[in-house]
Parts: structure tokens; sequence; C-alpha cells
């Protein structure tokens, strides 16, 4: 008997929860189910597709290939979704959104959701380049991003420019400077990002143009880490400029080597033609047509 889609399910959400209860709960169907899927599979090809540890399910190097393909189809099915609603009205459409930094991406989301209410929005957040993956990989349909260096895969629209600043906790003495420098950084004690972070990239570069080997008393993997850090008073963290709209207890410093202006920007993929995509991107004009008025 050939193996059918509804198996290979069934292997991969066992592998995923590691046991038949967790998966049927994932998949929507009763334990003995999911458990006879996976017990047909064994029998009919004479293998094993899981070991029992410790009480739950591991699977075996051959279940794992299983489940490889299964991500695979998995990514395929959502595609074919993709296909059979991007043409979808505005009046019932979904789009998906990944954004590297809260601000200004959700004031633009704010203003798509204003001009089309009935479109169901999600957000995705993370570092730079798990969006510009999760874009290329199509599980989210437009991505929010600063300094994108340009690329023929995708089509983008200039949201904001903004600079790195460094941001110090009102209250430590370094937030009464107006400005600081590399040199004079070296002497506080830095909060730096993780690898993938497109803050942490250009302050990598500054230092390294100032020819300064800064050692950071904390390395964090999300921006939201690296403000709290700051805004419990435990060092000197970076930041966009626009990167968020809180104000609390923080005060934003610009860094002589980290002046230059970056574009932010939505990107899509070349070749999406999505009625909600375009819709998002209007947005982005309207909102910097309205930003620049301001200033």
């Amino acid at each position: 008997m050939p193996i059918t889609l509804p198996r290979i399910r069934a292997i991969n959400a066992v592998a995923n929860g590691g046991s038949y209860a967790a998966a049927a709960r994932q998949l929507g169907l009763s334990q003995p189910a999911v458990s006879q899927h996976v017990r047909d599979t064994e029998a009919e090809y004479g293998v094993r597709l899981f070991l029992r540890r410790n009480g739950a399910l591991h699977p075996t190097p051959l279940c794992a290939q299983l489940c490889d393909i299964a991500e695979r189809m998995a990514g395929e099915e959502r595609e074919a979704e993709r296909i059979l609603t991007r043409h979808t009205t505005l009046l019932d459409g979904r789009l998906s959104i990944g954004l590297g930094n809260s601000m200004p991406g959700m004031a633009v989301i704010a203003l798509f959701r204003k001009r089309h209410p009935s479109v169901s929005v999600s957000v995705e957040t993370g570092s730079f380049e798990k969006i510009v993956k999760a874009v290329l990989a199509r599980e989210v349909d437009v991505g929010v991003l600063p300094d994108l260096p340009a690329d023929g895969r995708f089509r983008t629209e200039l949201l904001v420019r903004q600079d790195v600043v460094a941001v110090v906790h009102a209250q430590n003495s370094l937030a009464e400077r107006q400005s600081f420098t590399c040199a004079q950084l070296m002497e506080a004690p830095l909060i730096f990002r993780t690898r993938g972070s497109s803050t942490q990239r250009v302050v990598d570069r500054a230092f390294r143009a100032a020819r300064f080997e800064p050692a950071p008393i904390l390395m964090l993997d999300t921006r939201d880490a690296a403000y709290e850090a700051v805004a419990n008073g435990l060092g000197v963290g970076f930041m966009w400029r626009h990167g968020t709209g809180r104000t609390d207890a923080v005060r934003r410093i610009p860094v002589r080597e980290m002046n230059r202006m970056y574009d932010e920007a939505a990107f899509t993929l070349a070749d999406e033609q999505a009625v909600m995509v375009d819709a998002f991107m209007a947005a982005v004009r309207a909102f910097r047509a309205e930003n620049a008025q301001q200033e």
C-alpha cells in the first residue's frame, strides 16, 4: 500500500510532539487513529520509526528522513493555499507580515488595518536573517527591515530612513551626553545583540572601522531583551532610532561613527502579485508621505 499524506503527517506530528496524544491534539484526530497510522506504516514496510526513551517517542534516523519530506510537503501545501487565495478581494483576505523592529512597521500595520479592516493580519517578529528567510520561503507575504541589501529577488518600498543610536537608562550618568564616539563607549558596559541582527551589523562595522574590539557584558538574542536590559540599568545598548515606540526611562543618543542613515523598507518577492501585498505597499507609501509632511 503506498504511503499516504495522512500517514506522513501523523508520523511527523508524533516526531514533533513526542507522543501519540500530542500528535492527535495537533492534527485534530483521535490518539488511536494516529498510532494506527504509525503501526501500519511500520508493519507494511518492515521498518522501525520510533524508539521509546524516558516515556517519550524519539524518531529513528529513517523517521527523521520522512519528517524532512513532511516539512517540505507542508511548505508546498502553504504555497498551494497562497496561490488559491492571493487574488482574494480585500473584503476577506489574509496577510502575513514579518517585522525586524516593532516600529515603524506596527504603525504601517495600523494604517493598513484602518484602510482594510476586514483583512486578517498575522505578524511574525525576529532577526534580520529570520525575516529574510521567511519571505524567501513564502512563510510571510511581506517583510519590513532596515539596511536591506539590493537583491533582484525582492521588490521594495521605502518606509523611513534612520540611523542606529546608543540607548542609555535616563538615570545613568552617561545619559547626560549629547553624543558618543566609539572610543568613549569602550569605557561603558556594552549590551550587544547576537548574530543575525541588522542593528548589530551596524555596531560591529562602526567599532571595527574605529579599530576597537569591544567586549560586551551581555549578548542577547532579541531586541526586546536588549531594550529591557538597558531599561533595567545594566549598560549601554543599541537600536534603530525609530525601532520602538517606547520612551520609558531610556534615552537615545547618537554615535559619531554610526551616523549614516539607512533605508528601512517593506519588501516582498519580485514575482508576488497578491492584492493584499499591493495594498500594504500602498499603506507604506501613504505612511511615508504623511511623515514627510510632518517633518
